[in-house]
Parts: C-alpha cells; structure tokens; sequence
C-alpha cells in the first residue's frame, strides 16, 4: 500500500512550494502531521471541480492542508465552511488559507464539531460537499449529520478509512481505529441514501453521493 501511495505521488504530484509551507507550519507549530496525502489532496480539488460543488463543509481543519485543497476546487466563487476543535489549530488554517488567497471563502467553527453540526441543522444550511477528516469515534456521527446537510447529490468523502491498511490487513500497523473504520465502511456502504465507493489513495478514502 505504501510502495502503491509513493508511486502515485511520485507520478501525479507535481511539486506544490505553498503546501509544503502548509505542511512546515504545521510541523512548526507542534500539530500532529497527519494532512492528507499530497494525491488524496488533488483528488479532493478534482472531486470539488468535477461536482461543480460551490458550498463545501470540511470537518476537521487542522492546518489547513485539506481545505486549500477543497478550495482550489471551487476557485472564485464557492465557500467552505470548516469546523475544528482546536482554536489555534482553526487559527493556522485560516492564515494559510489566506495566503492561498482564500480569505474571505471561509468560515470557522470551534468547539466540538456535533455542536457546530447541530447549530447548521437548526438554520437550515445545506451544502453540496462534505470532507469527513476528524475523530474517528465520531464519524457514523458526522456522517449522519452531513447527510441531514446535504443537497440532493451531494458528495460526502471521508479520509482514514483504510486504517493504516489494517482494515484488509490484519498484520499492518494497528492505529487503534481498525474496527471502527470497519464498522464505518460497512454503513456507507450499505446506507440506503447513499452510492459509495471507496478509493485506495493515501489512508483511503470513501466517496458517497447522496441519492436524489
């Protein structure tokens, strides 16, 4: 998996100087380095763009990473909302977000995200693409709620689905997740509401559209 995930990114990925400054600041400020991988990421700006996706909801922004990857799906003219826990972590993301010259594109939420999930319910927002990318206990959660949010075909991706490949794997590396991701592929999979797949780039990800 890893040998598959170096050659896609040694091959796709083209050399991208303001997201690896992304990457040292967060690095730098003491942040886990867990971004998406540098073609999970592109796939991300590719699935925005294909969809044609303008309102965007990203759960859990770290450094920003992901969420210039959304916005560079949208260009000029979409928004992203993105909900972080962290307030110096939302704090990072948001300067990066500016210096990729998404400043005012994007709101952020602090605090636990089911609450912020709950306050977006209550007004009545919807959006047409979701990027799933915080704790994992809480996905089936997360999941649910985006599906209440979502516009009819919407998009919902979900990142860290393959659990270091444990999930297919039971000799990879155990990241403590293996059987919640499991249990959380098996929803989106079965999900009467949804069409999904899921897709072997960096720690995998599960693309689902919302039925109609």
């Amino acid at each position: 998996m890893k040998q598959i995930n170096s050659y896609i990114d040694s091959v796709f990925h083209d050399q991208d100087d303001l997201l690896e400054e992304v990457l040292s600041s967060i690095k730098e400020n003491g942040m886990p380095s867990i971004s998406v991988s540098p073609s999970a990421g592109k796939l991300l700006t590719l699935l925005v763009s294909i969809s044609g996706a303008k309102n965007v909801l990203e759960i859990g922004a770290l450094g920003g990473y992901s969420g210039i990857c959304l916005a560079r799906g949208f260009g000029k003219e979409g928004k992203l909302t993105s909900l972080e826990i962290e307030e110096r972590y939302a704090e990072l993301a948001h300067s990066n977000l500016t210096k990729a010259g998404f400043r005012d594109q994007v709101t952020y939420f602090t605090g636990p995200a089911l609450e912020s999930l709950e306050k977006l319910v209550r007004e009545n927002k919807q959006f047409d693409f979701f990027f799933i990318d915080a704790d994992k206990g809480n996905y089936e959660n997360y999941l649910s709620y985006c599906i209440r949010l979502a516009k009819p075909g919407a998009l919902i991706v979900a990142d860290n689905v393959l659990a270091g490949g444990s999930v297919a794997d039971q000799s990879a590396k155990h990241k403590g997740f293996t059987e919640i991701m499991m249990k959380f592929n098996e929803t989106v999979a079965n999900h009467p509401q949804l069409e999904s797949l899921l897709i072997p780039i960096g720690d995998g990800l599960t693309i689902s559209k919302v039925r109609k």
